[in-house]
């Protein structure tokens, strides 16, 4: 099952819930208190690495079409997960 179906089967329909088409993958959680998918800005660009766009190209395109366009008070959350290295 896909982290989206697990979203909504377990807190709501697909009428409450604004999801990014195309970066399902990229999703790392829900937050229930404001009902917003909670997505990762590094898997995003990932994402857009492996259809064949290059780091730049993908960042470019998503700060300017995606991270910073709000759609609602539903709009997804784009988090920045850094990759700890604490050794």
């Amino acid at each position: 099952m896909t982290k989206k179906n697990l979203i909504l089967e377990h807190f709501a329909d697909t009428e409450d819930v604004l999801f990014a088409d195309g970066f399902d993958d990229a999703i790392i959680g829900f937050d229930p208190n404001l009902w917003r998918v909670v997505y990762s800005r590094n898997k995003c660009i990932e994402i857009l690495m492996e259809e064949g766009d290059s780091e730049l190209d993908a960042i470019d395109y998503l700060e300017y079409n995606t991270f910073n366009t709000f759609v609602g008070e539903k709009t997804p959350v784009w988090v920045e997960d850094f990759i700890w290295d604490c050794e």
